[in-house]
C-alpha cells in the first residue's frame, strides 16, 4: 500500500506524509460557497453601510466606509464557512479535547500547589474512589459510551449513509445515557431524509457498528423534520428481577384466623336480618304488529304518527 493511499482509524487520508483532515472535494465545495458567500455580503453590506453613512458624512467617505464594512464582513463570513469542516471535526472531538485539557491542566496546577505524595493520594482518590463504588462506576461507564456511540455514528455516517450533492453529513449534537443504552440526537443536512435512515437495513447497520442490540430512529420533535433521535439499546431493563419490597412491611404478629388483606373490606356480604327474596320475573306483553304500508283517513300519504311515540 502506498502512502497516497493510507487511511488512519479515525478517517484521516494521509498523502504524502502530510495528514488531510478534510477531503478535496469537500474542501473545494466549501470554498466555492464561501467565495460565493463573500460577494454577497460585500455586495448588500457595503450597498447598506455606504448609503447609511453617506446621511452623515461626505458621499465618497461613506461608500468607502460600506465598502470596508462589507469587505470585513464577508472575510469573516468567508472563514467561517471554509473553517466549517475542520470546526465540525472539532466539535465531534470536544468533549475529549476538554478532558484532556482538564487533566493536564490540571495535574500541572496539583503537582505545583502540593507536595509529590499529596498530588499521588488526589489522584488516587479521584480515580479509586469512582471505580470502587458499583453505581458511581456505572454512571462514569455510560458517559464514555456515549462518548464511543458519537464516534462509531459518525464513522457510520462517512461510511454507508448516503450524503448529499456536496458531502455534507448528518451533524452529530448531544449524547446521553438511557436505562436501555445511550441516546443521540442528529441534526440532518439538506439531502437526507429519516426514511433514508429506516431502508435497506441501515438500523442493522447502525447496531453492529455501536456494539449494541437494536438501534431505533425517530423525529425528535414535530417542528423541525431535520432533527432526529436515534435510541441505541444496548440491555433490556425490564428483564431484570425486581425483589418487591412490599413483604418487608407486612407484620409478623399478625393472628392465624386474619384475612389476607387487612387493609382491605371483605369482598362478600352476609346480612343475616336482610331476608332473602326470589324475584320472579314478569313475561313482557306481545307487541301488536303493525302493517307494512299503515294508511290512516287522517294522513292519505301513509304517515302514522303513533310510530314515533
Amino acid at each position: 500500500m502506498s502512502k497516497s493511499s493510507q487511511r488512519s482509524p479515525f478517517g484521516w487520508s494521509n498523502r504524502g506524509g502530510q495528514v488531510t483532515v478534510i477531503e478535496a472535494p469537500v474542501a473545494r465545495s466549501y470554498r466555492r460557497r464561501a467565495t460565493i458567500a463573500f460577494w454577497v455580503t460585500l455586495g448588500v453590506v457595503g450597498l447598506l453601510a455606504a448609503t447609511v453613512a453617506s446621511e452623515y458624512m461626505h458621499p465618497i467617505l461613506g461608500g468607502l466606509l460600506g465598502v470596508v464594512l462589507g469587505a470585513v464582513l464577508g472575510a469573516v463570513l468567508f472563514a467561517l464557512i471554509v473553517a466549517w469542516p475542520v470546526l465540525r471535526v472539532f466539535w465531534h472531538w470536544l468533549p475529549e479535547i476538554l478532558l484532556g485539557l482538564a487533566t493536564v491542566y490540571g495535574w500541572t496546577t496539583l503537582m505545583q500547589s502540593t507536595p509529590l505524595w499529596g498530588s499521588l493520594l488526589i489522584v488516587a482518590l479521584v480515580v479509586g474512589v469512582p471505580a470502587a463504588i458499583a453505581p458511581t462506576r456505572r454512571r462514569v461507564m455510560a458517559w464514555a459510551w456515549c462518548l464511543i456511540v458519537r464516534h462509531r455514528l459518525r464513522l457510520c455516517f462517512a461510511a454507508f449513509i448516503a450524503t448529499n450533492r456536496h458531502g455534507s453529513l448528518p451533524l452529530i449534537l448531544l449524547a446521553k445515557p438511557t436505562p436501555a443504552g445511550e441516546r443521540v440526537w442528529v441534526w440532518l443536512r439538506p439531502g437526507l431524509s429519516l426514511r433514508d435512515l429506516e431502508q435497506d437495513g441501515q438500523m442493522q447497520k447502525l447496531a453492529v457498528a455501536c456494539w449494541a442490540n437494536e438501534v431505533r430512529v425517530m423525529r425528535a420533535g414535530r417542528k423541525y423534520a431535520a432533527f432526529i433521535r436515534l435510541d441505541i439499546t444496548r440491555r433490556e431493563p425490564l428483564a431484570h428481577t425486581v425483589v418487591s419490597p412490599l413483604p418487608d412491611y407486612v407484620p409478623t404478629d399478625i393472628p392465624a384466623n386474619a384475612p389476607t388483606s387487612p387493609g382491605m373490606p371483605p369482598v362478600g356480604l352476609d346480612l343475616p336480618d336482610v331476608p332473602d327474596v326470589t324475584v320472579i320475573a314478569s313475561p313482557d306483553a306481545p307487541r301488536q304488529r303493525k302493517p307494512r304500508n299503515p294508511t290512516t283517513a287522517a294522513s292519505p300519504n301513509g304517515f302514522d304518527p303513533s310510530d314515533y311515540a
